[in-house]
């Protein structure tokens, strides 16, 4: 059962000697391997998290066959960034568990740009941003994508976070709603990103990635004080209903 139970936690959530000081020792108290393994369990619960963070806001624009409210460009900018932090971590060989998430958003990111563009009836353009997105992402990802570019694109993160926030937070205000924005989504990424504060100091010790997710929280929670700003005002498509 020991061997098993070994198995199951080394190397995966603890190093060796942690698994000696925790478990079989039972230091509790040991401070450096407790931040290992709850940077680990955070890492992990993100992830899975990230598996759905954004069901809800592609179910939204499902359900009203609009994505009225939703700032293409906010989301062509935070598709750029997630990016950058994908091609970044996987060039640097960085655990998964420290970037694991930015894998899930970015799929389900492009699934909500390419609805916006469909339910915007543009279906012909949406399918063109699926293609040329994808032959993007598989340059950066292989061999032929230089170091310094991909360290660019991390450092573009920041201003791309900024940026997209700002393009949503001014839609947000010039319509006097939050349209299909789902507020489940928005909170669960506030939530995430303020977690990633620790495990990327944690798990990486890179002050860019860091730095990146400070900088993500921020923003984050600026989208998510208007929708509690604009809780209950009715959107032209949706009035009468209650956000999720």
């Amino acid at each position: 059962m020991a061997a098993v139970l070994e198995g199951l936690l080394v190397p995966h959530l603890l190093p060796p000697r942690c698994y000696d000081e925790l478990l079989l020792r039972l230091n509790l108290l040991h401070v450096p391997c407790l931040k290992i393994l709850l940077s680990k369990g955070l890492g992990i619960a993100i992830i899975v998290g990230s598996l759905i963070v954004k069901l809800p806001q592609v179910l939204k624009i499902l359900g009203a066959k609009s994505a009225e409210g939703l700032s293409f460009g906010s989301l062509l900018l935070e598709l750029l960034a997630i990016t950058g932090t994908v091609a970044y971590s996987v060039a640097n060989r960085f655990p998964f568990s420290a970037w694991g998430e930015a894998l899930f958003l970015m799929l389900q990111t492009l699934a909500i740009g390419f609805l916006a563009q469909h339910f915007g009836g543009h279906t012909a353009r949406g399918l063109s941003f699926l293609a040329l997105y994808l032959a993007v992402l598989w340059l950066l990802l292989s061999p032929l994508a230089p170091r310094a570019l991909l360290t660019l694109l991390q450092a573009s993160h920041m201003p791309a976070i900024v940026i997209s926030r700002l393009l949503q937070a001014a839609t947000n205000y010039r319509n006097g709603h939050t349209g299909q924005l789902s507020a489940i989504t928005v909170l669960l990424l506030l939530a995430g990103s303020l977690a990633r504060i620790f495990t990327s100091v944690q798990e990486t010790g890179d002050p860019l990635m860091a730095l990146t997710f400070v900088v993500s929280s921020a923003c984050n929670g600026l989208i998510a004080g208007q929708l509690l700003y604009y809780w209950g005002a009715p959107a032209p498509a949706t009035a009468g209903k209650k956000r999720e």
